[in-house]
């Protein structure tokens, strides 16, 4: 599966200008706290929701109307969304609840949605079309909204929610937990209050470091926000699908390779094999040490858990690094095994002095071309988005930061699995061929 630019100059939209969508009623004021947990990804995630017309006996014409109105409504239970990020006395980002609103666009697009194919298949150039964004906004975060949202409906009567939110603010989870709420508002069905106390993720005094928190930058100096979807035009991105035979194949030369090895998940072999090819592809030099840094939900590593309601950055994460002449000569189990040793070190301790480290070092996660980042939103209740005309039929990223892998389910109810990033042209020709890797007699890549 791979990127297509076929329909980018022919697929177009007609925007109107930005209103600002506040809440339906009063809303506290002042300042709202965050976590160090969410101090440390400054940067701006979007998604696309898609949905078919005239589902379920509902046209979508009415579909701006109701989803702003729900907007409005949502909006007085998640208040601190219609704020803004500042900067506390202590240097730390916090949210100035001013009950100003999110920026909110209606969009019409003369074509078909069908003309935007499967929009798993990652192509910024096409699909932020269907977000809302200030260009020259991504170099600062406090100038990134909290959320923004543009609605197009297309000529078929198929609408395009396209959702941008600051990362400052929620992790996948609570955004899914926000859009769940919103839409059944649209619905008018009852909701469960948020939790918004993040002050049970606040740090211990005096902070307590029991790890060594490599995946976090030991350079100095503050990283004002994320590369973001390569705005000088140097990368191209593609999309690759896992099928359940492909990963079979793969798990069956981890393990061949390593008799010991634990079985490994779908997730970590996808992880290993994108750290592989990646490291190969950019040629890395042997002797430097190459890292993967892998989103883990660390929610249900506290005892007891978070509440499941909780609202912010939940999110630890694991680091697992090595020399790339080991990672590269090594049998693939040697990969899989670091990943799935990473991934289990995350603890509710581990998370506690990740929280600590940032306390003291105020250092932000490691980013350069020998670090990849590496997240999954298959497990995400993303299909729950039902604002009256049923399910999404797809959802998907529009883009990605420079350096971050996104691995999604293809569909609802679909088995395979779509790995997307973007590299440099010559690199992106290397691992293609890589990823899409046969079944080999040697334990290697």
């Amino acid at each position: 599966m791979e990127v297509s630019d076929g329909y980018a100059e022919t697929f177009s939209v007609k925007k109107q200008q930005p209103i600002q969508v506040g809440p339906a009623t009063t809303t506290r004021n002042g300042l709202y706290f965050l976590s160090n947990l969410d101090q440390i990804i400054p940067c701006a995630i979007e998604i696309l929701f898609a949905y078919k017309g005239d589902e379920r006996g509902r046209d979508t014409a009415t579909a701006f109307e109701v989803i702003k109105e729900a907007l409005a409504k949502i909006l007085v239970e998640y208040y601190p969304i219609a704020g803004c990020l500042t900067r506390g006395w202590d240097g730390k980002m916090m949210v100035r609840c001013s009950g100003e609103g999110v920026p909110f666009v209606k969009a019409i697009s003369e074509n078909e949605m069908a003309v935007l194919g499967d929009i798993n298949i990652i192509d910024p150039v096409k699909l932020r079309k269907l977000i809302h964004f200030n260009e020259g906004t991504d170099q600062n975060i406090l100038d990134v909204p909290l959320l923004t949202v543009q609605v197009t409906r297309f000529k078929c009567g198929g609408i395009i929610v396209g959702v941008r939110f600051n990362h400052m603010l929620m992790d996948g989870k609570s955004l899914t937990d926000f859009i769940s709420s919103w839409a059944k508002v649209a619905r008018e069905e009852p909701l469960s209050d948020p939790y918004l106390d993040r002050s049970i993720l606040s740090p211990r005094q005096p902070p307590v470091i029991n790890f060594p928190h490599d995946e976090y930058t030991k350079k100095e100096g503050e990283r004002k926000s994320m590369p973001f979807h390569d705005q000088k035009g140097k990368l191209v991105y593609q999309s690759f699908c896992f099928d359940p035979k492909k990963l079979t194949q793969l798990k069956r030369m981890a393990t061949d390779c390593d008799h010991q090895l634990v079985t490994p998940t779908s997730f970590e072999l996808i992880s290993a094999l994108v750290w592989i090819s990646r490291t190969k592809a950019l040629k890395i030099k042997p002797d430097q040490a190459t890292k993967l840094l892998i989103v883990v939900d660390g929610r249900s590593k506290f005892k007891p858990p978070l509440p499941k309601a909780y609202f912010g950055n939940g999110i630890a994460w694991s680091c697992a690094q090595c020399k790339t002449e080991e990672l590269t000569g090594k049998p693939f189990s040697f990969a899989v095994k670091m990943v799935h040793e990473a991934i289990n070190s995350v603890t509710e301790d581990y998370v506690r002095s990740a929280i600590d480290y940032f306390e003291v070092t105020r250092k932000g996660l490691e980013y350069d071309q020998n670090v990849c980042w590496i997240t999954k939103w298959s497990r995400l209740p993303l299909y729950d988005a039902n604002f009256g005309w049923g399910e999404p039929t797809q959802v998907a990223p529009a883009s990605t930061l420079d350096n971050l892998v996104l691995v999604v389910s293809q569909g609802n109810n679909s088995e395979n699995t779509v790995v997307s990033l973007g590299l440099p042209f010559s690199a992106m020709a290397i691992f293609r061929e890589l990823i899409q890797w046969g079944p080999k007699h040697n334990c290697r890549l």
